[in-house]
């Protein structure tokens, strides 16, 4: 059993430690590797794309940052709306979208991008903030006024410390309507984070990554994965722990999230799909689609939505596991899951020029490519210099199939070639894949009641591995 192994591997790997120096380890929250923006930035970014809603009747809607309300106002998604992505919300008479939470950081500065609806009329708005829980509410800066054309961003600079939330009132009246969109705020007394910053990552809890022992996911909620990870994002700030919520994976999803970055998960209960409108997890909605080891074969449709999301710039980052890691019982585990995908799409036989072997692999490998430009292994999250494996597999590449395929990391003393490989990385179309023949690298120790999970996120170069690559796959 792996996980019998790792009782063993791990009571080697501490009195190693005690006698060796030299194990690399990730750095802490206040290591002088950490940009100076990271340290200060609680980010709080609100783009609307989770929004489903039709109608100006008033009413709340969740969004990534919680729940708001929306009186004569609703989701916009035509072509007549001033949108950065799919959505924005929409106001009409004197219509308004309240928060109806504390950001609890306080807030630095508010930004917020808005325009006239289509070809309407100019109309005129503005933004107040409550420190009473919504009580009473103060006007913030001046009145703006929003005209046809694209979207510009009005900025507001509260410097209040404590529990704050927003609420944005178009005053102007009349049926001139506007369009709001990628509202965020810093915390008090923050700096604004790089413009490259505000990708949106979505983590897979929908096949089977919580089966068994296993607990693949950001977090969860009395032991069912959430859409939204609770606390809310926009508490997370630069000294939280990577267990501030709860999932094997936490520490992948708080790392990503002191970066700027929004992370999500796809629920059991959601679909996997690209192009769809109609649904707010769709892939077409972000940057990024984590597949942790996944417990269950993927639909047709299902491989079609990854390939064409692929294809059209997403980064997808595929994690398996050693051959016979069937959680579920269900006849297949991750390296059969992934080898299916890749020979069963209905589309391309090999999209990526890779499939996983059917191994058991353990051991600890410095066998890495030389390149010392290459930002997956020495990216701004530092090099990787050295990786674990605990009954993991590897790949085999196949550059006749996708000539883009490229080996990173290697079983320890094998030749670099196309065999034995543990890490690669790859593009199709226009997108970008990276690829882990082995899940341990990724826990980091914490995860629902009674599943046994081990820390390999803090240990060796596995956390900069996984977060290199991460930004690799969004840019």
């Amino acid at each position: 059993m792996k996980n019998q192994f790792k009782w063993s591997f791990l009571f080697l790997l501490l009195f190693s430690f005690a006698c060796n120096k030299s194990i690399e380890l990730q750095p802490k929250a206040n290591s002088s590797e950490m940009p100076g923006w990271e340290k200060t930035l609680n980010p709080f970014l609100e783009d609307m794309e989770l929004g489903i809603k039709t109608s100006y009747t008033t009413g709340n809607i969740v969004l990534s940052t919680g729940n708001w309300t929306f009186n004569d106002a609703m989701i916009g998604t035509s072509t007549s709306d001033k949108k950065t992505g799919t959505k924005s919300a929409r106001i009409r008479n004197s219509g308004k979208l309240t928060l109806l939470s504390d950001k609890t950081n306080g807030v630095g500065t508010v930004s917020i991008k808005h325009a006239a609806y289509g070809a309407d009329a100019s109309s005129t708005w503005q933004l107040w903030y409550s420190t009473n829980a919504g009580a009473t509410y103060t006007q913030a800066g001046a009145t703006i006024t929003s005209v046809a054309g694209g979207l510009v961003t009005a900025s507001f600079t509260l410097n209040i410390s404590g529990g704050v939330r927003i609420e944005i009132r178009k005053v102007s009246g009349g049926t001139n309507r506007i369009n709001i969109d990628e509202i965020a705020m810093t915390d008090n007394g923050t700096v604004t984070p790089p413009a490259t910053l505000g990708k949106k990552f979505l983590f897979d809890a929908k096949h089977g990554q919580t089966a068994g022992n296993a607990d693949w996911v950001i977090d969860q909620d009395n032991n069912t994965p959430q859409q939204i990870p609770t606390p809310l994002q926009s508490t997370v700030t630069s000294s939280t722990s990577g267990t501030y919520w709860t999932g094997g994976i936490s520490s992948w999803g708080i790392a990503l999230a002191k970066m700027g970055h929004t992370v999500h998960t796809l629920s059991s209960s959601a679909s996997l799909t690209y192009g769809n409108t109609a649904n707010s997890m769709d892939l077409m909605n972000y940057d990024v689609f984590v597949v942790d080891e996944p417990n269950t074969l993927f639909t047709a449709a299902e491989k079609t939505a990854m390939l064409q999301f692929v294809q059209n710039g997403g980064g997808l980052f595929i994690v398996g596991n050693h051959n016979g890691s069937d959680r579920n019982s269900d006849g297949y585990d991750a390296p059969a899951i992934w080898n299916n995908f890749f020979s069963s799409n209905g589309v391309v036989a090999n999209p990526f020029g890779f499939t996983f072997d059917l191994q058991n692999l353990s051991g600890t490998t410095t066998n890495r490519a030389t390149t010392t430009t290459n930002p997956i292994l020495n990216g701004t999250q530092g090099s990787v210099a050295s990786i674990q494996y605990n009954s993991g597999t590897s790949m085999t590449m196949n550059p006749t199939a996708n000539s883009s395929v490229t080996g990173l990391i290697w079983k320890s003393g094998v030749t670099k070639n196309n065999n034995n490989v543990f890490c690669l990385s790859s593009t199709y179309g226009t997108g970008r894949v990276v690829a882990l023949g082995d899940s341990s690298p990724t826990d980091d120790g914490t995860g629902a009641s009674g599943d046994l999970l081990y820390d390999g996120w803090s240990l060796y170069g596995h956390s900069k591995l996984m977060l290199n690559a991460s930004l690799w796959l969004s840019e």
